[in-house]
């Protein structure tokens, strides 16, 4: 595995190459988490696909050129991530190739599929959040009300953590996500970034009608993936969505939100293989 930067007007933005085979894969991590996420995907995969993960916006080694709150405020459009990856896969000679996310990155990989489904194979999601990201994402992103009330929490860690005991009280998340949320709240930094997150990324609310069209008139393999113990998104939030995509490909796992493991690795391999 080899690490690298590129650099366009919007961000210097950090990914990681494993695998070696002739097929691109885009890799889009959950929240909190980076760009190696997929890694184990490549002992089974690697001769199969190149995978290139990227450190999401307010992750890591990623950073935008600006990232003041007037910037996180004003937010990125379908429109201009999808000018990234274009610009990404121009820089390496890339022509066409598929999308992995996992929660929070399913909102990146469905933006791109929607706007640039001709270039896409494979849309491959895990815990997908994009397809009904629930009401605490879309107060504290969507809403005005909701979104001030996030600025002001994150200016007070106590505040934070007595929002997500509360939330996990009203069990709107399980222990294990609240966990993981709780441990993006640590510094000042973390806690800009977990407000950033929720906002900069408000645009890339799924258009069902437009992202089936476009898996469906460029033939696009869709495989979805859930944990059957995943409290923040279960299978029965895709239970609408399918039947309108009749060529889904839904696998169940005996898993909870934490899924990407090696279960989930000999279950995709099979499936793409």
């Amino acid at each position: 595995m080899t690490d690298y930067y590129f650099e366009n007007g919007l961000v210097k933005l950090h990914y990681y190459k494993f695998g070696e085979g002739p097929q691109p894969m885009l890799c889009f991590h959950g929240f909190g988490m980076h760009g190696k996420q997929f890694i184990s995907l490549e002992p089974a995969l690697g001769k199969k696909y190149t995978f290139y993960g990227f450190d999401l916006f307010f992750h890591k080694q990623t950073k935008l050129h600006d990232q003041s709150l007037a910037a996180v405020k004003k937010g990125i459009s379908k429109q201009e991530l999808a000018a990234l990856i274009i610009d990404f896969c121009a820089h390496l000679h890339i022509n066409r190739f598929s999308v992995i996310a996992y929660s929070m990155g399913t909102h990146y990989a469905t933006a791109v599929t929607e706007i640039l489904g001709r270039r896409i194979d494979e849309y491959i999601l895990a815990a997908p959040s994009s397809v009904y990201p629930g009401a605490i994402i879309r107060l504290f992103s969507k809403n005005k009300t909701g979104n001030k009330l996030l600025e002001k929490l994150v200016l007070s860690k106590r505040a934070l953590i007595n929002m997500l005991n509360a939330i996990k009280f009203l069990r709107l998340i399980d222990k294990v996500g609240r966990n993981i949320l709780y441990n993006e709240i640590a510094t000042a930094e973390l806690r800009f970034n977990f407000y950033a997150c929720f906002t900069y990324l408000r645009f890339l609310e799924t258009n069902e009608e437009k992202l089936i069209k476009s898996l469906t008139e460029n033939n696009i393999r869709s495989i979805f993936i859930f944990g059957k113990r995943d409290k923040m998104y279960p299978p029965t939030i895709g239970k609408a969505f399918f039947a309108k995509l009749k060529q889904a490909e839904v696998v169940i796992l005996d898993e909870n939100h934490e899924m990407i493991n090696q279960n989930f690795v000999s279950t995709l391999s099979r499936l793409l293989l």
